[in-house]
């Protein structure tokens, strides 16, 4: 992305891929307009949300026409780098891990897990879905080798900051943590928190005390309305 699309706000940019896979569906089902209707419908979010989103990018779609699928898609592809592959490093292949590794998410053509890491002599030296599993003292050298700039986090809590402690003084620019640990880091690192405890523990606090079950939650217990 340009430093001007940087400023959209990140509720939109966390949108973006969401959209991005659905005008996928469209183009290759041979549709060729799509209102913001549609698409509010396709992808649970409001229509007047959708209009201002895109408008963050100019004029992306005609009035009473709606939006053209074929350069929504284009445009969609080059915000968001799909023509380039962003490596991705995993440390931690308990079953957490294992299971990302299985995945290695199939559905997104520009991020790939390339290594991951352990400190099980079982594991190590062996492939995970065709991922090589490397001893987690080759940290550093192998994340220089293979210029990897994303870390997805599945250590036991414990060692969650000792780990990015070490991650600190590579080249990396974010970290996906799914410890329960809040990391410290400096500035120039990204850090996004995934807790599927506390996930599950808002969602089943949602379903009891929320009787309008279409209305949804941002994460944090709140309900969301996609603004």
């Amino acid at each position: 992305m340009t430093s001007d699309q940087l400023k959209i706000p990140k509720a939109t940019a966390k949108r973006l891929p969401l959209y991005y896979r659905f005008l996928q569906y469209l183009y290759n089902s041979g549709k060729q307009k799509v209102s913001s209707a549609e698409l509010s419908q396709a992808v649970k979010v409001d229509s007047a949300t959708i209009r201002r989103d895109f408008s963050y990018f100019g004029a992306l779609g005609k009035k009473g026409y709606g939006y053209n699928v074929q350069y929504l898609l284009s445009f969609f592809r080059k915000t968001l780098d799909q023509d380039e592959l962003t490596k991705v490093g995993l440390i931690g292949v308990g079953n957490l891990g294992t299971a990302l590794l299985q995945y290695n998410f199939t559905k997104n053509n520009n991020t790939k897990i390339v290594a991951a890491f352990d400190i099980s002599p079982e594991k190590i030296g062996k492939k995970i879905g065709e991922v090589p599993v490397y001893s987690l003292d080759q940290l550093e050298e192998v994340l220089e080798k293979e210029q990897i700039p994303v870390i997805i986090l599945t250590v036991p809590a414990s060692a969650a900051q000792g780990v990015t402690d070490r991650l600190i003084r590579t080249n990396i620019k974010g970290i996906l943590n799914f410890t329960p640990a809040r990391l410290t880091v400096p500035p120039n690192i990204n850090v996004h928190h995934i807790d599927l405890a506390v996930e599950l523990q808002s969602f089943v606090y949602f379903i009891k005390h929320y009787s309008d079950h279409s209305e949804k939650m941002d994460g944090k217990g709140k309900k969301d309305y996609n603004r």
